[in-house]
């Protein structure tokens, strides 16, 4: 809501404007683009203009959509994911997010994966065995081994603990 204001703001014309990306009806001056990518910087986002950052932007995106859909199923490929949203081949787009990221893209997917099976837990939606079947795991040992090795805790100690660990998807 708020990148739109800003593009109201700006008298910018737009046909889309979703999480991670604007498309404008004309183009814009780079005295325009200018101002824009500085009120967007104000409220904490930024234009990519890197083809490098846009493509880890559009995986990231695409994971965490997944992810958020409470829906992936237990043979869930990333690789075949990945391509099939970006692409591109996926041993490059692979280097790429860990040249960029520093953590490669199963480990952020991971970590989706973990922030939200925290929401499940904190909020009581889902037992254990429901969590790891919505979150594609093979089994619920798989599940629980996972979520200790990232969080230090088992789901249920987890649980008994609550909201003070959960971390917000932007920070990840």
């Amino acid at each position: 809501m708020s990148v739109e204001q800003i593009l109201k703001n700006n008298a910018l014309d737009f046909t889309i404007v979703r999480l991670g990306e604007i498309e404008l009806s004309n183009p814009i001056t780079s005295a325009k683009l200018q101002k824009l990518n500085e009120e967007l910087q104000s409220v904490g986002f930024e234009i990519l203009d890197d083809q490098r950052k846009q493509q880890i932007e559009q995986i990231k995106n695409s994971l965490i959509q997944e992810v958020q859909s409470g829906n992936i199923e237990e043979h869930f490929t990333i690789s075949r994911f990945i391509t099939s949203k970006v692409h591109k081949d996926y041993s490059h787009l692979s280097r790429l997010y860990t040249e960029v990221e520093g953590i490669t893209i199963e480990q952020f997917f991971i970590l989706q994966k973990i922030e939200k099976a925290k929401e499940w837990l904190i909020y009581d939606q889902f037992n254990t065995n429901d969590i790891a079947f919505n979150l594609g795991y093979s089994s619920v040992q798989h599940f629980s081994t996972q979520f200790k090795k990232i969080t230090g805790m088992t789901p249920t100690q987890f649980k008994k603990i609550g909201l003070s660990h959960r971390k917000s998807i932007d920070t990840l």
